[in-house]
């Protein structure tokens, strides 16, 4: 992992080494990896009202909880697995986010079945790039590409969706760039986003 002082980020990243190396190594790196983009929408989803820190810390739990996030076998559980889950301390025990998980990986296979892929859905509502934000007070919590998907999502039946929850996950899969000024993260990121080929 990397160390908090070596170089310049984001204020957000703090010093837990655990939090530093995810803004390093994945926030706000293009995701086009299906299975990758329904992890992050979930867990996106069970953060709201907490920290993501809190998420970050149980992430391996929720992975186990949820068979790897795998797509189709998400999709396939049902309410006892919701009940076990229930007692599962390693994760956040809310039957609301459960069930959530559970109904979008059937709708995430609907798109699926649509699109090809769920990343050829998602990447259709990239923003044009802006002007990187200053400080991480300039970085806003919803935007409208975010308010699109939200509405967009919700209308298909998925759940715990709203604008500031997709914003975070369009901002963690490199939908947009919103590394601060001056973070070594936000050169790196933006030449992985130029490099990237679009699904669909």
């Amino acid at each position: 992992m990397s160390t908090p002082t070596e170089v310049s980020r984001c204020s957000w990243a703090g010093s837990d080494t655990l939090y530093v190396d995810y803004h390093d190594r994945e926030w706000g790196r293009p995701v086009i990896d299906d299975r990758r983009l329904f992890e992050k929408l979930c867990l996106e989803g069970f953060q709201a009202g907490l920290a993501w820190i809190t998420i970050l810390r149980k992430r391996e739990n929720f992975r186990a909880a949820f068979l790897g996030f795998e797509i189709d076998k998400v999709a396939a559980m049902g309410e006892s697995d919701i009940e076990r889950l229930l007692q599962d301390a390693g994760i956040i025990r809310h039957r609301g986010k459960i069930a959530s998980t559970i109904n979008n990986a059937k709708r995430v296979l609907e798109v699926q079945r649509e699109f090809g892929w769920f990343a050829a859905y998602i990447w259709r509502f990239e923003p044009e790039p802006v002007k990187a934000p200053v400080t991480v007070g300039n970085i806003p919590a919803e935007t409208e590409g975010s308010k699109a998907l939200s509405k967009d999502l919700r209308k298909r039946g998925f759940s715990f969706v709203g604008p500031t929850t997709c914003y975070a996950f369009m901002q963690s899969m490199g939908l947009v760039n919103d590394h601060v000024e001056g973070c070594f993260c936000r050169v790196e990121s933006e030449a992985e986003r130029t490099a990237l080929k679009r699904p669909g």
